[in-house]
């Protein structure tokens, strides 16, 4: 299978491209513009069935030359501008993602390809009118830059396929987590802080819940996704559902790495900071055939792998 993966040297991305290059039978096209990926994600020099370019999805003509070149037959449209500090400091930034999500559907629909999987976001859920979250209900009371442009995103792969037939599937990642997040996230933060013994800030009181899904299961659902036809012109939910309170994750992190560290409160954020996140994932479970990862296992196997690069 010739497939793209945009956004490929990122946590979720970067993680996907190295699960498809242990096939043989996938040639995988990475592109990113490392604005905020990094080469060290990308999969094993050891395998020469995938590519890298380093290219700006947001970008026609760049973009139209990597489609010439390769035919793909199926497309990870992964690039984004993410992290929620990130997102509130570059509002312009985000809102240019909704070029690089029309290109790719343009251009899919002109190459002929057979699907364009779409990673959405929990944020698109807003403050939740019901708990848990479900794939039917999107109530638009999402304000942020990042989650309008989600919206939008879904909005336009739907459109794309009544026009034109190009078949979707729309992934609604909740927290996603694991050894090849950014610094800037919290399970990899709060970690890189227990490692060093410094202190833990959250924001507020902590009481905010989410939900954590550790890599691997993610991987497991986006991949048989594509390798059984799975979910052809649907939206799922793609996380973990067992609720956990901030405050309860950092004192996860600092008994798993026996820190010292201390637990200090900053005002809360003005924006961004959803009160509660928890999906209803009855799609994904079905397709597993095993129990998700436990946040207590995925937290060790990170903290194991952070120790291991120190």
């Amino acid at each position: 299978m010739r497939i793209l993966i945009t956004g490929g040297a990122g946590n979720v991305g970067g993680s996907l491209a190295r699960k498809l290059a242990l096939n043989g039978n996938n040639y995988v096209v990475i592109v990113d513009n490392l604005s905020t990926g990094s080469l060290d994600k990308l999969p094993s020099k050891d395998y020469k069935n995938w590519k890298f370019y380093n290219s700006d999805v947001n970008n026609f003509s760049e973009l139209e030359r990597i489609f010439s070149k390769h035919k793909f037959e199926f497309i990870f449209h992964y690039a984004a501008v993410v992290g929620v500090k990130r997102t509130l400091q570059n509002p312009l930034e985000v809102l240019k993602d909704i070029e690089g999500i029309k290109n790719i559907l343009n251009l899919a629909t002109e190459y002929s390809v057979n699907r364009v999987f779409f990673s959405s976001s929990s944020e698109v859920y807003g403050e939740p009118v019901e708990i848990p979250q479900v794939e039917s209900t999107t109530p638009l009371n999402a304000k942020l830059p990042y989650a309008i442009v989600k919206n939008v995103g879904e909005a336009f792969f739907k459109s794309f396929y009544e026009e034109f037939d190009l078949n979707y599937t729309i992934f609604r990642f909740f927290n996603t987590y694991g050894p090849l997040q950014s610094s800037d996230f919290v399970v990899s933060k709060f970690l890189i802080s227990a490692i060093k013994n410094d202190d833990i800030t959250i924001f507020g009181d902590g009481l905010q819940t989410r939900t954590f899904c550790y890599i691997d299961d993610n991987l497991k659902a986006c991949i048989k996704s594509l390798e059984e036809n799975l979910w052809i012109n649907e939206v799922v939910n793609i996380g973990n559902d067992k609720e956990t309170s901030v405050i309860d994750l950092a004192n996860l992190v600092i008994n798993t790495a026996n820190s010292k560290s201390k637990i200090i409160h900053l005002p809360p954020l003005k924006e961004g900071d959803m009160s509660r996140r928890k999906p209803d994932i009855t799609k994904m479970r079905k397709i597993m055939g095993s129990e998700l990862i436990s946040l207590d296992d995925g937290v060790r196997r990170t903290y194991d792998f952070l120790l291991s690069k120190k």
